[in-house]
């Protein structure tokens, strides 16, 4: 490992790029910390203590590295991208230009980049002005079972709101620049490894509380758990139902063409992470409906029973739909990613057939009932690692901050993956020995 480690540095281009998206991240984690103009510094410390209750708060700022708490420049992190990338994707099935883009390769590819930016750029104008008027009237709202207003803008006029959506909204044109900078001049994957910064940024903090709480013995607990749950995760994300492909032969002039035996690879967790973030969103979006209710009254009993039922991660009834979500949104998202139909059309002009199966709409037929059975296990797999950590440490270590969970190991150990292929096949195309045998 270590001699595979000094090869990465051996090869002056590779080095090179590991360094640069080193700098990248080092000046990303920089701009977490630095507070936006027009913030009350005093009420930020307010702010970050009711965030370790739980809630929408605690959530988001597993995606912007804590810095939504320090209400930084990079406060909305680089979830507005993520969104615009998910809405374009799924688009992509509803518009025919789209879909027609999709398909041109390269060319199509920047085009949709380019409006993936400009959608970004919305989302993070309607992000920053909601999270200027949220912080004023009630940011306390966002966390679990708390009301308490806390105003981090004293200050609430036209210029200092229009200063703030300004300086958010650049922060998020700056971290996709610097994002695409990775995946250009770095090791690539620049998105994932700023999000993998943001979500690992979090566990020194939530081992630190669990010390205070529980003690050594808690921290050497939930490690070990951490351990066993990475172990699982990186064995269902290697895992994969290999659908073997036959291409006929033909004869062109002298030569003939084809004969090949190939595969199919369909993933047992065919969606990653996304149904997990589908369904956060949905399952948080009744405590912001409540926040426009009366504060007394029926209004108070609904905010209280939400609060309770929906966001408290060890309640029955937040485990049921969750899980239902995460499972639904799980067949959601592959269904758009792998379309069995185009699929099968392909493998037909490419003169592929799958053994003992006919082409066209047996193997159309075929290639959706598989890719519905192994999509059971994995949606199964990850609604579990999203409850089952923060149920346990909701009920055993009450008060410790549950940012960094199950729903962290899946995202940090898929990018790490990801990431680790990139710096493998750069180093297997110097004939160096790579990291994954």
């Amino acid at each position: 490992m270590l001699t595979n480690l000094k090869n990465i540095f051996k090869v002056q281009d590779l080095r090179n790029k590991v360094l640069f998206t080193l700098l990248m991240i080092a000046l990303y984690r920089l701009g977490a910390h630095l507070p936006t103009p027009g913030i009350d510094v005093g009420a930020l410390k307010e702010l970050k203590a009711q965030s370790e209750q739980g809630g929408i708060l605690a959530f988001l700022q597993l995606f912007s590295g804590g810095a939504l708490t320090n209400f930084a420049i990079f406060a909305l992190g680089i979830m507005p991208y993520i969104t615009a990338s998910i809405i374009m994707q799924i688009l992509g099935v509803v518009i025919p230009k789209l879909e027609e883009w999709q398909n041109q390769g390269a060319v199509g590819q920047r085009k949709i980049t380019q409006y993936t930016r400009y959608v970004t750029i919305g989302i993070a104008i309607l992000q920053s002005t909601g999270l200027a008027y949220l912080f004023h009237n009630g940011g306390g709202g966002l966390t679990q079972g708390n009301t308490t207003n806390i105003d981090l803008v004293p200050n609430f006029d036209v210029w200092h709101v229009m200063l703030i959506v300004l300086t958010l909204t650049t922060g998020t044109a700056l971290l996709m620049w610097m994002g695409e900078l990775i995946t250009q001049r770095g090791i690539g994957n620049g998105m994932s490894l700023l999000i993998f910064a943001s979500v690992v940024s979090l566990l020194p903090s939530q081992m630190g509380q669990i010390k205070a709480n529980a003690g050594w013995i808690a921290v050497i607990f939930v490690l070990a758990g951490y351990a066993l749950i990475t172990v699982a995760i990186v064995f269902v994300e290697q895992g994969q139902r290999r659908i073997p492909v036959q291409f006929a032969k033909r004869v062109v002039g002298r030569r003939m063409y084809g004969g090949q035996s190939t595969y199919i690879p369909l993933k047992v967790n065919q969606s990653g992470v996304i149904p997990i973030i589908f369904a956060s969103s949905v399952l948080y979006l009744p405590q912001l409906l409540t926040f426009v209710l009366p504060a007394d009254g029926w209004g108070a009993t609904t905010q209280d029973w939400v609060s309770s039922n929906l966001v408290t991660p060890n309640a029955p009834i937040h485990l049921l739909v969750f899980g239902l979500l995460i499972i639904g949104f799980a067949y959601f998202y592959t269904a758009i990613t792998f379309d069995p139909v185009k699929q099968a059309d392909t493998l037909r002009k490419q003169g592929g057939f799958i053994p003992g199966i006919r082409p066209g709409p047996q193997t159309e037929r075929y290639l959706a009932k598989v890719l519905s059975r192994i999509t059971l296990p994995g949606a199964l797999f990850i609604a579990a690692v999203a409850l089952i950590p923060s149920y346990i440490l909701t009920t055993y270590l009450p008060g410790t901050q549950v940012s960094f969970t199950g729903i962290s190991i899946l995202i940090a150990v898929g990018v790490a993956l990801e990431t680790m292929k990139q710096i493998d096949s750069q180093l297997m195309m110097r004939n160096y020995e790579g990291f994954l045998k």
